[in-house]
């Protein structure tokens, strides 16, 4: 590159780190811009086959579009009306539960000191405090009409891209000139990305039918609430599994008792193993090409930049990541370093 020949190697490192940092610090300023037009353009790619079939079908694009806008804000809806109303009642129920906390502090403590603890009775309250739940929760009602605002934006945001789909790889070849390989490696971006996310939405929303169905039978409180909480975080890689059972384990111990909390976290224990651990990998067939060391760093550093939605996408914005980068010699380490294990079989082969 002419613009860094009078630099050093060391200097033009220097140059370009600095830059990538201050791309990064304008994402994080620009995330509550950035973040719905990401999810919006994720949910576009999903929402591609199912506009195509009915343009398929004979039915004219902006009857199609309106269609699938009228049908996501009606899912939507009343998804937001189960969820506020669940909220609502375990709002009306936090007193309740907070006598029942308390005399479940009261135990632990007891047994506490009887093992040689002192003053367990007394720090207990301190350390875990039953109030913060009540704020939380109070604090997810004063924000859901913010959130059903940003989701009518991010559904008309989808509508217009839909809209623009077809048009987009003439703009492109006309606009930067993309050549055929380019086309290719955009095509296969695009088809990785949206056969990740259409697996992931069908194994999240059984991860959150079974979670539902098992806490029915458990007759635990809010259990569409948890079932909810349970697909959204489905989305989250290693750490979703394990957050969308504490809420629902919590609950059933305050409501009944332990012998009821362990089959709880067994009935999580075993979807996500099997849907988790046995039918998504034989699905998505032969990983992510993702190792899972970059997978755990995505998720910290997209959802520092992006918030909530950075930690939900966080899987295929790294994947965009690494194809981008192995289309360069200069920085396909990086995306070699990024992608997944390489079998030492084939080094030797090679």
């Amino acid at each position: 590159m002419p613009a860094f020949a009078g630099f050093s190697p060391i200097a033009r490192g220097l140059i370009v780190a600095a830059a990538i940092a201050v791309l990064v610090m304008c994402l994080r300023a620009a995330s509550p811009i950035i973040a719905p037009i990401l999810l919006a353009m994720f949910i576009a790619m999903i929402a591609t086959p199912s506009l195509h079939w009915m343009l398929r079908k004979g039915m004219p694009k902006y009857l199609a579009l309106a269609i699938f806008f009228l049908v996501m804000l009606d899912v939507s809806s009343v998804v937001a009306m189960i969820v506020t109303g669940a909220l609502e009642g375990l709002r009306g129920s936090l007193p309740t539960y907070q006598q029942r906390v308390t005399f479940l502090y009261d135990q632990l403590g007891r047994w506490l000191e009887n093992i040689g603890i002192e003053n367990s009775r007394n720090a207990i309250p301190d350390l875990l405090d039953p109030a913060m739940a009540a704020r939380m929760v109070r604090a997810m009602l004063a924000s859901a009409s913010g959130s059903f605002a940003t989701l009518l934006l991010v559904l008309l945001i989808v509508v217009f891209m839909l809209a623009e789909a077809p048009k987009l790889p003439i703009k492109l070849r006309e606009a930067f000139g993309i050549t055929t390989t380019g086309e290719e490696r955009l095509q296969r971006l695009l088809q990785a990305t949206r056969h990740y996310i259409s697996i992931k939405c069908l194994t999240s929303l059984a991860t959150g039918v079974c979670i539902g169905i098992w806490l029915w039978i458990l007759k635990i409180d809010f259990a569409v609430l948890w079932a909810v909480l349970a697909f959204l975080l489905n989305f989250v890689p290693y750490v979703g599994s394990v957050l969308m059972a504490v809420p629902a384990i919590l609950v059933s111990l305050v409501q009944y008792d332990f012998p009821t909390a362990i089959l709880v976290a067994i009935g999580f224990v075993v979807v996500n193993i099997v849907i988790g651990s046995i039918l998504e990998p034989r699905i998505l067939g032969r990983g992510l090409g993702i190792s899972p060391l970059a997978i755990l760093l995505s998720l910290l550093f997209w959802g520092w930049v992006l918030g909530a939605v950075g930690v939900f996408l966080s899987v295929p914005l790294t994947m965009a990541l690494i194809i981008a980068l192995d289309a360069s010699p200069r920085t396909r380490p990086l995306a070699v370093m990024l992608g997944p294990e390489i079998d030492q079989s084939e080094i030797g082969e090679g």
